[in-house]
C-alpha cells in the first residue's frame, strides 16, 4: 500500500503540476513516508518541487502541544528555513499574508475518520481560503484506519464548529481526499483541487479494516492518539470530552477507556447489558480501575470500563462505539439520575455545552437526560441519517 506522498516522490508524472510553483505543506508528526521520514524533509530534498512554507494544524507540524486548546506560534524551521504557520493560535484558517508566497496548498495530514477531529475543518478552512484567494489544492491521500462503516448523528444546522466542519455524521468512513471532494461539492466551492490517491489501500481487509497493519507503522497524529485501538474507540468515547467522566487521558490508553472515582464498573456494565444487548456487540467492555497522572480526577482512583478492540472478540461490521458510548452515558443516568454528567466548559473556544458542540446539536445529551428514552428511541433517530449519508457519499468514494 502507497499513501499519496509516497506516490508523489516515486512517481515523477505527479510532481509535473507541482513543478515551478510555490508549496506550502500543511503537516502534522504523523506526515511520514514509507521509510518513516517526515513529508516536510523529503519534499525538500526532492529537487524537482519547492516548498516554500508550512503549516501546522492543532498541536503543531512537529507535534509540540499535548492537550486540546494550546495554541502554536508561528516559527522558522530550524533546518530547512522556511516560514512554518499555525493554524491553531492566533488564527484558525490561513491568511492572505500566509498564502502571499504559496501557489499551491499541499495537504499530508493522517485522519481517525471521525467528523470531530480538527483536521477535518482545517481541510475545510484551506480549501475556503483557497477559494478565496485563487491559490491551488493538492490533498496527498492517507488511510481512514476505522474504515467504511457510518455511525452517529449527522451535525445540525447552525451547530459548525471547529469540531464540526459539516453535516457530516460523527463516524463518516471517508478518507481526507475524500472529504476534500464532499467539500468541494457540498460547498460549491470554485477551487482547483486534486487528490494524489493511494495505491492497494483496502477498507474490507483483516485484520485492519482500514489500517495497513504489518504495512506501515503507527506514528500518533495527536499525542492521545497512540494506536489503532484508540481509533477504533475515538467516534464514541470523544463524547467523554463533554462529561465529567475520564476519557483515560494521563494512563496509557487514553480514549479506550472511561471511568469516574463513584462509579461501579461491574454495575455499570451490567445496566448497559440489560438496555441495549445489541449495542455492545464486537468488542469486549472489561470492568477497569485506573488513576490519572494527569488531566480530569488526576491522582484519583477511578472505576469504569476499557472498550477492547485489538482481540479475536473485535467485529468490524457489528462495533459501533457511539451507541455503545451513549449507552454508558444513559447507564450512568439510570443508576444515578441526580450525576453531574455534563462538563461546563468553553470546549474548542465555543461558548455552547461541551457535550453539544461535540455532537453537532442537543440530540444526544437531552436522550441521555430523559428518564422515559430507550435505545430504541435513540435508533430510530439515528438510522436514517445514517443511510441517508450512505447514499449522499457514494459519488465521491476513491476507492472500491
Amino acid at each position: 500500500m502507497r499513501t499519496g506522498i509516497d506516490r508523489l516522490l516515486a512517481e515523477p508524472k505527479l510532481r509535473t503540476p507541482l513543478r515551478g510553483r510555490r508549496l506550502g505543506l500543511v503537516a502534522h508528526p504523523a506526515s511520514v513516508t514509507r521509510a518513516g521520514v517526515h513529508t516536510l524533509d523529503a519534499l525538500v530534498e526532492t529537487s524537482d518541487v519547492n516548498v516554500a512554507a508550512a503549516f501546522g494544524p492543532q498541536h503543531g507540524l512537529r507535534g509540540d502541544k499535548q492537550d486540546n486548546m494550546v495554541e502554536s506560534a508561528d516559527f522558522t524551521d530550524p533546518v530547512h528555513g522556511i516560514p512554518v504557520f499555525s493554524l491553531y493560535g492566533v488564527v484558525r484558517r490561513p491568511t492572505p499574508e500566509m498564502l502571499d508566497g504559496i501557489d499551491v496548498l499541499l495537504v499530508d495530514l493522517q485522519d481517525l475518520g471521525c467528523r470531530i477531529y480538527t483536521f477535518v475543518t482545517t481541510l475545510r478552512y484551506i480549501l475556503e481560503a483557497a477559494a478565496a484567494h485563487g491559490k491551488a489544492v493538492c490533498v496527498l491521500d492517507r488511510p481512514n484506519p476505522i474504515g467504511r462503516p457510518i455511525e452517529g448523528l449527522r451535525l445540525r444546522a447552525d451547530w459548525e464548529s471547529f469540531v464540526g466542519a459539516g453535516p457530516l455524521p460523527m463516524r463518516h468512513g471517508l478518507t481526507l481526499g475524500e472529504l476534500a471532494r464532499w467539500f468541494v461539492g457540498s460547498l460549491r466551492l470554485d477551487v482547483d483541487c486534486q487528490v494524489v490517491p493511494m495505491d492497494g489501500w483496502s477498507a474490507t481487509t483483516a485484520p485492519g479494516f482500514g489500517w495497513p497493519l504489518g504495512e506501515r507503522s503507527w506514528v500518533n497524529p495527536s499525542p492521545n492518539a497512540p494506536g489503532l485501538s484508540m481509533a477504533r474507540c475515538y467516534p464514541g468515547t470523544v463524547m467523554l470530552e463533554g462529561t465529567t467522566l475520564s476519557e483515560g487521558r494521563g494512563t496509557t490508553r487514553p480514549l479506550e477507556m472511561l471511568g469516574a472515582p463513584d462509579l461501579d464498573p461491574r454495575a455499570l456494565i451490567a445496566e448497559m447489558q440489560t438496555l441495549a444487548p445489541t449495542w455492545l456487540t464486537g468488542c469486549w467492555l472489561r470492568p477497569c480501575w485506573f488513576e490519572p497522572t494527569f488531566h480530569k480526577h488526576q491522582g484519583t482512583l477511578c472505576g469504569g470500563l476499557q472498550i477492547h478492540v485489538d482481540d479475536p472478540t473485535y467485529d468490524h461490521t457489528t462495533f459501533r462505539p457511539w451507541r455503545l458510548t451513549a449507552l454508558a452515558l444513559k447507564a450512568i443516568k439510570r443508576l444515578h439520575p441526580s450525576y453531574d454528567l455534563w462538563r461546563d466548559f468553553p470546549y474548542e473556544y465555543d461558548d455552547r455545552r461541551a457535550i453539544d458542540v461535540i455532537n453537532g446539536g442537543p440530540t444526544l445529551r437531552e436522550w441521555v437526560d430523559n428518564p422515559a428514552s430507550t435505545p430504541a428511541d435513540l435508533d430510530a433517530r439515528v438510522s436514517p441519517e445514517e443511510t441517508a449519508w450512505h447514499t449522499e457519499r457514494a459519488p465521491i468514494l476513491l476507492y472500491p
